[in-house]
């Protein structure tokens, strides 16, 4: 090959051009736009998910501790009757979690009442905004 026919092979294989940039990140943010509402919708659902599950969980322990007291935590003893024993809990088996009360997803205690307002007893969130009400992720979440 001759110095010439070298140099303007070298000449093609540079890489991308601007031009070609630009359309790759223009087209990748059309993608991020339509998906990203969607995929965030998503992890907002996964929280409240996660609260009705975690209430699912402590209600069969307050079962398990009904079971062997013969009745629920009192709302002044709260959840943590469930992990150490309270001084008025004759037949106190436990503890009836693995590890302590878990908070929900938004970092906050569960509220606790018995009796409740609803039903026998009441486990709930007030979801991510912390008060009564609200939609999507701001709904209360609970054993109801």
């Amino acid at each position: 090959m001759t110095l010439q026919g070298r140099r303007s092979s070298r000449g093609r294989n540079r890489g991308f051009t601007l031009m070609e940039l630009l359309v790759v990140l223009a087209i990748l943010g059309l993608l991020m736009s339509l998906v990203g509402p969607r995929v965030l919708n998503q992890l907002g659902g996964a929280k409240t998910k996660t609260a009705a599950i975690q209430i699912k969980d402590l209600e069969q322990a307050l079962e398990m501790y009904k079971l062997d007291v013969g009745r629920f935590p009192s709302s002044n003893e709260g959840l943590d009757a469930l992990v150490s024993k309270p001084p008025s809990a004759a037949g106190w088996n436990g503890p009836y979690l693995k590890s302590d009360v878990p908070l929900d997803p938004w970092n906050r205690e569960y509220m606790y009442k018995y009796p409740g307002d609803r039903g026998e007893l009441d486990i709930y969130s007030y979801g991510q905004n912390g008060t009564p009400g609200g939609e999507g992720e701001d709904q209360d979440v609970g054993n109801w």
